[in-house]
């Protein structure tokens, strides 16, 4: 009853906000927008509005800005939303169902065992079809979820967050040495990934990202779909259980959500950090802890995060670039050092 009454608490605060929390998605998807657009004029040489609005809306193959925005600068940016949405909503997924607030698919070890099997193929195969990158990021980061949830797991009170967060930092690292020693041993194929390997925007092409939305779409919408099931659970196994809700059941739909979600994200962009773990923990101080709101603010604000993160990159030291996680560990780093340490005092 105590259970039951505290939700009935919950979704009628909810419900009482739920106007004032819609103008707050529609000015994100807005905001969104403008970050695109406004992402796709800078480049080696900027370009003006009116010339991206011409290419968007009026192409001509013969004009080199027009191509330029088509095939390089459009798909590039497309790629930064769609990764960053993924990653903030895989992170936010992570966080409800194990009540870690650490829990991100870089920190657990996620991506890394995707990038781990991905380079592996490329070693082996050298130029494999595009289409493989996906499946492969898919079956190391399923690999890797269920590694850092068995060690995770393993002694007195099964699968704490302190010891999910221990067991994924530990997996990571030691997936990270296999990648680098295969790196090292194999030249031509560092020269290849050299930049996916630390997280990458440059160079994302239009059919690379028609093979891995798919898979980060599904994940996105099958997120929004268990939502009212994950804010059950972050409310406590008890309380869920108490409920009536299979948690087994969630918890087995919302781990091929994360793979698919990291998975492709990696496939597409590389391992690209912090933004699962940061976003999430912005996203509920400003509208609470229902994840019905809290999975799509996440996939805007990861989105927009990611767009500028990727402005950043391109900008921060002209003509020159960084890598897009380069500049999200120096976002990232502070916040995950401060998260930890409130984490410890509590």
């Amino acid at each position: 009853m105590i259970a039951q009454a505290q939700v009935a608490r919950n979704t009628n605060r909810i419900f009482s906000s739920r106007l004032s929390l819609l103008p707050g998605l529609a000015l994100g998807a807005v905001l969104l927008v403008l970050c695109l657009l406004w992402s796709i004029t800078l480049g080696a040489a900027d370009i003006t509005p009116q010339v991206v609005y011409e290419a968007l809306f009026d192409y001509d193959d013969t004009n080199f800005d027009h191509l330029v925005i088509q095939t390089a600068r459009l798909p590039r940016v497309l790629a930064g939303a769609l990764v960053g949405a993924a990653l903030a909503v895989s992170g936010a997924v992570m966080q409800g169902l194990t009540r870690n607030p650490l829990a991100d698919s870089v920190i657990l070890g996620i991506d890394s065992g995707a990038a781990f099997v991905v380079v592996l193929l490329v070693v082996v195969t050298g130029n494999p079809p595009l289409s493989l990158y996906a499946i492969f990021a898919f079956i190391g980061a399923g690999i890797a979820a269920v590694l850092v949830y068995s060690l995770g797991s393993m002694g007195r009170g099964g699968a704490t967050p302190l010891k999910l967060t221990l067991a994924g930092i530990i997996l990571a690292a030691f997936i990270s040495s296999f990648t680098t020693a295969l790196l090292i041993h194999d030249q031509e194929t560092l020269e290849k990934i050299r930049f996916w390997t630390v997280g990458s925007l440059a160079g994302r092409e239009m059919p690379l990202l028609l093979e891995t939305a798919p898979y980060m779409i599904v994940g996105l919408f099958g997120a929004v779909i268990i939502s009212s099931q994950i804010t059950t659970i972050s409310l406590g196994e008890d309380v869920a259980k108490g409920l009536g809700q299979n948690t087994g059941w969630v918890k087995g739909i919302a781990a091929v959500i994360v793979v698919l979600l990291a998975g492709g994200a990696v496939a597409l962009a590389g391992p690209v950090g912090f933004v699962g773990l940061v976003v999430p923990h912005i996203v509920r101080f400003l509208v609470g802890v229902d994840y019905r709101w809290v999975i799509p603010y996440s996939a805007l604000l990861g989105a927009i995060l990611l767009t500028a993160a990727d402005v950043g990159s391109r900008v921060l030291i002209r003509p020159q670039e960084l890598p897009v996680g380069i500049v999200m560990a120096f976002i990232g780093a502070p916040f995950f050092i401060a998260l930890a340490r409130w984490k410890v005092k509590r």
